[in-house]
């Protein structure tokens, strides 16, 4: 299930992220909602913190995971196997993945104040 904020609410450090990096083609037929299915299906396995998102231009997707052993299983995982493919075929012009330990973050977040 996608979270409601568009930040993703990590535990304390260390923890993993994979960023994914990618131009898209310009046959887009069937993305969205593929996306949606692999963030839903992605939220269901051992190990998925959560994720942010963000495309400009530039694809930017980062998912947050407890260990590397959670990432290779979402690597292996057949559905997500099968969208990378159509992904190589239809909807990618280029992508990089990085997996990453996050040693630290931090936080800050604006306290809301009434209206006068």
């Amino acid at each position: 299930m996608p979270q409601a904020s568009p930040i993703a609410n990590t535990p304390e450090p260390p923890y993993w992220a994979v960023i994914f990096t990618s131009l898209q083609t310009e046959d887009l037929d069937g993305y969205d909602s593929a996306a949606g299915h692999m963030i839903e299906l992605a939220a269901g396995m051992p190990g998925f913190l959560g994720y942010e998102a963000a495309q400009e231009g530039v694809g930017i997707t980062i998912s947050y995971w407890s260990d590397l052993d959670s990432i290779a299983a979402w690597k292996r995982d057949s559905e997500h196997l099968a969208a990378q493919g159509n992904g190589r075929a239809r909807w990618y012009r280029r992508y990089t993945t990085r997996i990453a330990r996050v040693e630290r973050d931090y936080t800050f977040e604006r306290a809301e104040t009434a209206a006068p």
